[in-house]
């Protein structure tokens, strides 16, 4: 064969390989990308996108610094001067009991953000999460605490809360098996339920701002349904959903980014104090707390405290609030009794895997608060009944109004908050 024949087919092939790069190039991103909501502009929602109103610079900065790709190198790599984690961790599961009736309310943490309240008579499950591995295609972190129920013995699941799409909040595998078994309500924010809908579940997807009222029915979009006055339960109404804002983003790849909302989520019982589950949440503008509040006293607040680490000493990330910020969160929400959810589960960022409670029981002292605390995985525990706090009497001094997050960060700038890494 010839010398010029060898350079033409060497030719052809450069040629075919460009040409293949440039297709890859412009389809897969294309293929990549999905439309999971199609609507009107409105504040946080450029008709294409998403976008946190309080500003999104925080949330589009890859953590750390530097190129993405080099960001999840050091992910896979561990490259990164990061602490040890344990590969494992003991796990006291447990098996929960049917129902719950009354006014008690016992929780049982499952691990990272699935949570299991269960209280008059409900069983509702936040974040749903069994995979071994928080990412798609089983890649992505993988889970050091098994699930602190294991999912044949969860109880029924009457509601389930679906705070945005990453994959260690959306576990599609997990809501096909509650789907088939338990065929529970499903709420979530604009766009969720395109993720959802493709394991065959159904989901309600509501804007902030919305609300659902679970029936003996099922679940009815009352955002703009007068059917009742907005203070009273109709009869038969077991709970109110509320969609709240807070300050986050969702992608399942690459290219999606933005195309379905993120929230928080406040729940209303007939009596007995209002339950909060702030998803993933960064502090934003940090007034999301008290419109969530709004919607009446929070009995039982569920808030996350890790994955805030990205670089030596940093206290939150803008996509993530740290222990401070969260201390800060639970007073702002007013709530008599908070859990940190987030941590231990996943291995997210670079803090040291129990940094995170330490370092939220040192902030707590900092605010002189109380009620906020972290707890095992698989070991229920019952949350008091909600009672109303004493109104001071006329001309009552008022105690020091809630410290800054500066304050707070002022505080925790000692020794041995500085030696936890």
């Amino acid at each position: 064969m010839s010398v010029s024949v060898v350079l033409k087919i060497i030719g052809g092939i450069l040629v075919a390989l460009v040409v293949a790069a440039g297709l890859v190039m412009t389809i897969v991103p294309r293929f990549l990308d999905r439309i999971y909501y199609r609507g009107g502009e409105t504040d946080h929602y450029d008709g294409a996108r998403f976008f946190n109103p309080d500003g999104d610079a925080d949330t589009t900065r890859t953590p750390g610094g530097g190129g993405r790709a080099g960001f999840l190198w050091r992910q896979l790599t561990g490259s990164d001067g990061r602490p040890v984690w344990p590969t494992a961790v003991p796990v006291a599961a447990s098996k929960p009991a049917a129902r719950i009736d009354g006014d008690r309310m016992v929780v049982t943490w499952i691990g990272h953000a699935s949570v299991l309240i269960q209280t008059q008579g409900l069983n509702i499950l936040t974040d749903p999460v069994y995979a071994d591995r928080a990412g798609p295609l089983g890649f992505g972190p993988k889970r050091v605490a098994a699930p602190g129920i294991a999912f044949d013995d969860l109880p029924r699941i009457d509601l389930v809360l679906v705070s945005h799409n990453h994959y260690d909040h959306l576990d599609q595998a997990t809501l096909k098996r509650l789907w088939l078994r338990d065929h529970p309500q499903i709420v979530t924010s604009l766009g969720n339920d395109s993720v959802i809908g493709q394991t065959g579940a159904r989901a309600m997807a509501l804007d902030w701002g919305g609300n659902a009222t679970l029936t003996a029915a099922g679940l009815q979009d009352t955002s703009t349904d007068i059917r009742c006055d907005p203070d009273s339960w109709c009869p038969g109404d077991r709970a109110r959903i509320f969609i709240t804002r807070n300050h986050h983003w969702g992608s399942r790849w690459f290219t999606d980014r933005n195309r379905a909302l993120w929230s928080s989520f406040v729940v209303a019982l007939p009596g007995g104090g209002n339950i909060f589950f702030a998803g993933d949440t960064g502090f934003g503008d940090g007034l999301w707390p008290a419109e969530a509040a709004a919607y009446g006293p929070i009995r039982f607040a569920m808030i996350p405290i890790g994955a805030f680490r990205f670089a030596p000493g940093q206290m939150s990330s803008g996509s993530h609030v740290g222990p401070a910020e969260a201390a800060l969160i639970h007073q702002r929400l007013g709530a008599a009794r908070s859990m940190a959810i987030h941590w231990g589960t996943f291995r997210l960022s670079y803090e040291g895997y129990d940094t995170p409670p330490r370092m939220l029981a040192a902030a707590m002292r900092c605010t002189g608060g109380t009620g906020f605390t972290a707890e095992r995985i698989g070991v229920p525990f019952e949350v008091p009944r909600y009672v109303p706090p004493v109104v001071p009497p006329v001309g009552f001094v008022q105690l020091p109004p809630v410290p800054t997050r500066d304050a707070i960060l002022r505080c925790l700038d000692t020794p041995a908050v500085k030696a936890l890494r």
